[in-house]
């Protein structure tokens, strides 16, 4: 089956998708629903393929005759250097190598604000404000973008990078109120980044009322939240402007030791 582009939007492409049994995929498998999704992770599961991302043959194997990969697979929190090293920029140069060999023609990578996280915070952050890592799971997001860009630039690659903020169900903290994004906002999020063409780095964030983070990067690709945190604001209280957690973009990452998962 070969995805169809009708105007912004993809009807019936072909995923490979990995990590789909994580957090994130977990939310897209069942809002990706007009795709063929051809599911993968480290955990099998029903409907889950084992697949190995630090594995280039198996990774081959695994998107051959896709429109597009949508990868989610690796290390979701600080960890040892060698393990980040492994999966996520290993990982992530196996998931690029085999688009290229088999002509995919574009990838969303799952980055993280974290890529940018001893930055302080201030109103309208660029999208691609230069990666400042706050951890080593945060390098390794940085490094996964700039494969991404070399891999757009010596190949012509379409690859778009998610700076992917705090995405979970609801917002359970004061500094989620800034970064949250909805599940249906990630699906919103990876449905524009499945037809948005070049190297881009885009925040992945809900429409929420005291964002951070610039609109620029999302609206240039066709994406247009509708959530919005302030709804939990009651719930989840007042931030506290001097605590360390809302001065960068990475909040306590940013101060806790490196490699301490």
């Amino acid at each position: 089956m070969t995805g169809c582009r009708l105007g912004n939007t993809v009807r019936m492409a072909v995923i490979l998708m990995t990590g789909a049994s994580g957090a994130l995929g977990t939310m897209l498998r069942t809002r990706l629903t007009q795709h063929t999704l051809r599911l993968t992770d480290l955990r099998p599961a029903d409907g889950v393929d084992a697949l190995d991302v630090t594995d280039g043959a198996a990774v081959e194997r695994a998107a051959r005759g896709v429109d597009a990969i949508v990868h989610l697979g690796g290390l979701a929190d600080e960890s040892a250097f060698d393990d980040v090293l492994d999966v996520n920029v290993r990982g992530s140069e196996r998931v690029l190598q085999a688009a290229y060999r088999l002509g995919v023609p574009r990838v969303v990578l799952a980055s993280s604000n974290h890529a940018a996280g001893l930055h302080e915070r201030c109103a309208s952050l660029p999208d691609d404000v230069a990666p400042r890592p706050d951890t080593y799971y945060g390098w390794s997001k940085a490094a996964l973008e700039s494969l991404g860009r070399l891999y757009h630039d010596r190949h012509g690659m379409h690859v778009i990078c998610l700076r992917i903020g705090a995405c979970k169900d609801q917002p359970a903290t004061p500094r989620d109120l800034s970064v949250w994004l909805s599940p249906d906002d990630l699906a919103r999020l990876v449905e524009a980044s499945l037809t948005a063409t070049g190297w881009r780095l885009v925040w992945g964030v809900s429409a929420n009322t005291r964002r951070w983070w610039s609109t620029a990067g999302g609206e240039a690709i066709g994406y247009h939240p509708h959530d919005d945190a302030e709804k939990w604001a009651a719930e989840v209280g007042e931030p506290d402007p001097g605590a360390p957690e809302q001065r960068t973009v990475g909040g306590t990452m940013a101060t806790g030791p490196l490699g301490a998962g």
